[in-house]
């Protein structure tokens, strides 16, 4: 078993991918674990070259999978894939634009071993000073207005659900995310409540944060999706899906 698994969902990445897969393997061989390290490339049926870049820079390294979806099926999807394949003792997952900094994998280590902690969540809103390049002002309101919404549907007390910077257990990936349902951008809301429902601590970090264009997310269509999703979450568990 490896100490520390890397899940980077990807959907048309072709062009960052390289970049990014270099940073990571970079800042690996300045660290103690750099041994036990693997990474997962889930290419989510994109229709660029991503899935053939990723086996590229993979050919020789051998810690590095490709893992491809069955067709486009959302960021959820290709988290939850990911997750349930990794190997670590602690499996992180990372936007592929690595607008939280590979490096700030250290809070969240550090984090779940002072508290023992068994999930450890990337967040913006703890510390904005460490955010770097800002979204546009519509989009840190409306993240800010999703987060309230999130509080009154679903009761979670986290700031910052959606920083896509998280830390996880094996044992507490495999019963998230084999739990998980929610293919889309909602899935983390989902997945933290599974997480708290399940009793494991989960604890919120800050971490540096920089805006990078580029976003799949579509801000109209997306952000009426994951409101539905807080509802999906609630009915779910009222039915006893994540039992």
């Amino acid at each position: 078993m490896a100490f520390l698994s890397i899940v980077i969902p990807a959907f048309n990445e072709q062009n960052r991918l390289p970049q990014t897969l270099m940073r990571i393997t970079a800042y690996l061989a300045t660290t103690s674990f750099q041994s036990s390290v693997e990474i997962l490339v889930i290419d989510d049926g994109s229709s660029d070259d991503t899935a053939k870049v990723a086996e590229q820079f993979a050919a020789d390294k051998p810690y590095i999978r490709v893992l491809r979806n069955p067709g486009n099926r959302g960021k959820g999807y290709s988290i939850r894939h990911g997750m349930l394949a990794s190997t670590g003792e602690w499996v992180l997952f990372t936007d592929a634009d690595l607008s939280a900094p590979i490096e700030e994998v250290e809070k969240l280590l550090n984090s779940v071993k002072e508290t023992q902690a068994t999930v450890a969540i990337g967040s913006r809103a703890l510390d904005r000073s460490l955010i770097g390049t800002h979204q546009s002002w519509f989009r840190e309101n409306a993240g800010r207005l999703f987060n309230l919404l999130m509080r009154v549907f679903v009761g979670l007390p986290f700031w910052d659900t959606q920083c896509g910077f998280k830390l996880f257990s094996q044992k507490a990936a495999t019963d998230v995310f084999s739990r998980q349902r929610i293919d889309g951008f909602g899935f983390d809301v989902e997945a933290l409540f599974i997480a708290q429902h399940l009793g494991y601590q989960i604890v919120e970090v800050p971490v540096k944060w920089n805006h990078v264009d580029g976003t799949k997310l579509n801000f109209l269509s997306d952000s009426l999706k994951m409101f539905l999703d807080l509802l999906i979450v609630r009915w779910n568990s009222l039915l006893g899906r994540y039992r």
